[in-house]
């Protein structure tokens, strides 16, 4: 991987970090019904930082909700070297939650019932949980709903049971892919604020994808580009911006060079069509 120059000047090295995700030559390849084989992904190398906030950017196609499934144990048959926390992935672990694009609620269960679901199926201490499940309620500003039912909540609310979900049982890394793809841009906004303010309280390891490039430099300690098929790892931007980040931070010269520099580089790929510079 051939990191940006400029970039790496900016924020702190991950690789001071304790590794919480490693992934070396990384790859893997699917095989059609027709009996051709198609390479998803090739030669990843990566690693993510204990409590490190990670986004990938890359075109439709290039692997990311592939390497998130591999990260989280519910693809394998990969190639190469994929560890976390130290141990080798070889299925899905009781340490790692998971956000997709739709909240996929139970629509039979209240949001209590929902953010308790993990616990019921892996048989964890109900009433331990209880209580972490009532505080991260709180945390995420759904005190008062506990008793609703998904259709009485909002697209950003159901979205905020669905992160509040994947914390309950305190897993180590959490890894999203879209969790906002699918909001309106002012909802998706304030849920952009929300995880920045979710993630400052848990300080968890985070591995977000999204296909928008300012959610991306919002969000995370580095962004890292990917390539079309078979995708790999062509360039990380460290993203040397002031936290807590209020949308204000959008306007800020920084930000603007940060996103015309990563968009110039899926630009570099041919995955983008040639844009108008946007103004800071």
């Amino acid at each position: 991987m051939q990191p940006n120059p400029i970039a790496l000047e900016r924020g702190r090295d991950p690789q001071a970090l304790e590794p919480a995700i490693v992934c070396r030559d990384l790859g893997k390849e699917y095989e059609t019904l027709e009996g051709a084989s198609i390479r998803a992904l090739t030669d990843i190398d990566l690693t993510v930082g204990e409590g490190e906030f990670v986004c990938v950017v890359g075109p439709s196609g290039c692997g990311k909700s592939t390497l998130l499934r591999l990260i989280a144990g519910t693809l394998t048959g990969y190639s190469g070297e994929l560890l976390l926390r130290g141990s080798p992935v070889t299925g899905p672990r009781r340490d790692i939650g998971i956000v997709f694009q739709s909240a996929t609620l139970l629509p039979w269960r209240n949001v209590l019932q929902n953010t308790l679901l993990p616990v019921a199926v892996q048989g964890l201490d109900r009433k331990l949980h209880t209580e972490r499940a009532r505080n991260l309620l709180r945390m995420v500003g759904l005190e008062g709903f506990e008793r609703k039912y998904p259709f009485e909540l909002s697209g950003g609310m159901q979205q905020r049971v669905s992160i509040t979900r994947a914390l309950v049982y305190d897993p180590a890394v959490l890894l999203m892919d879209e969790p906002f793809g699918a909001l309106d841009a002012l909802t998706r906004e304030q849920m952009n604020l929300d995880l920045q303010r979710i993630w400052a309280a848990a300080r968890k390891t985070v591995f977000l994808i999204t296909h928008s490039i300012p959610e991306a430099v919002f969000l995370g300690d580095r962004v890292i580009v990917m390539s079309p098929r078979p995708g790999r790892v062509i360039a990380q931007f460290h993203v040397n911006l002031e936290r807590p980040r209020s949308l204000d931070v959008m306007g800020s010269a920084a930000f603007g060079e940060l996103v015309i520099s990563i968009r110039h580089r899926l630009m570099a790929t041919g995955s983008l069509e040639s844009e108008p510079r946007p103004t800071p």
